[in-house]
């Protein structure tokens, strides 16, 4: 299925959401800035992004795994990010590259499932994970698997780590740009789409309400990076651009599904 879904255009590409699980959770513990809306409950919604070309297939993020999914309360899991790709097509050895934005567990979780991508990092999120200034604050150990950024890490003896030092264009058509804010080396993706770029904030912005309403996260590494991410995604986004947030459940109401298939809970985002 995927195939069909690939531009014939170079430097052209297909982004897709996938949906692997949902939880609902307390509007203030998901906004820095609590309001008359604070003790409602709202559902979070957790998503891989896939991006095609004609060549290429491009892993936006690696979710949660199965294993950490499991000692989750609340966490209502459809099934491993991999294995719901698999049903549209893409095995994990036809992953060339994965791309992730940051380096908290559930954006890292099948990482080691991945046997031929070459991970895109950036330097600053590598480096804070791996240093002294991680160990020390204890608030945000529980966001990390150490497992996954070992794994990361040790890849570049392989020869399978791209380390990026601020922006970059990966190949025509996609780029990696640094925003910080959320951690300490949060990247988001632009995508050249045929409906026009697309850029994958990711947790950049949690949810639309929070670069369409200025209101940052409640889950934040610096907070006037995270405000500085937002002026960077609405520049990165100018004129016909699309943002796609990291954890709304109203992108699955906002794009066409990919297919009417049982599990496949993705949609078209360009």
């Amino acid at each position: 299925m995927i195939d069909t879904l690939r531009p014939a255009a170079a430097g052209t590409w297909t982004v897709l959401a996938l949906q692997y699980a949902r939880r609902t959770a307390v509007r203030g513990n998901l906004f820095h800035q609590r309001d008359e809306r604070s003790a409602e409950s709202q559902e979070v919604a957790y998503y891989v992004w896939l991006a095609v070309s004609q060549t290429r297939t491009v892993l936006i993020d690696a979710g949660i795994s199965p294993a950490t999914a499991e000692s989750m309360d609340g966490l209502d899991y459809f099934g491993s990010p991999l294995q719901l790709l698999g049903e549209l097509g893409p095995t994990p050895g036809e992953i060339d590259t994965c791309i992730l934005t940051h380096l908290h567990y559930d954006h890292t979780g099948v990482v080691a499932d991945l046997p031929a991508a070459r991970y895109v990092v950036q330097r600053r999120e590598l480096e804070y994970w791996n240093g002294p200034w991680a160990a020390r604050i204890t608030s945000e150990q529980w966001l990390h698997s150490r497992a996954d950024t070992d794994h990361i890490s040790f890849a570049d003896r392989g020869g399978r780590l791209d380390i990026v030092d601020g922006d970059l264009e990966l190949f025509p058509g996609l780029s990696v740009h640094a925003v910080g804010g959320h951690t300490a080396g949060m990247q988001v993706v632009r995508v050249n789409t045929r409906r026009g770029p697309v850029v994958v904030a990711s947790d950049a912005s949690h949810f639309y309400e929070n670069i369409e309403d200025d209101s940052p996260f409640a889950i934040l590494h610096a907070l006037p990076d995270m405000y500085g991410a937002f002026d960077r995604i609405r520049e990165l986004a100018a004129g016909s651009g699309t943002v796609v947030p990291g954890h709304d459940p109203l992108v699955r109401q906002r794009f066409p599904a990919v297919t009417d298939a049982l599990g496949a809970h993705a949609v078209i985002i360009g």
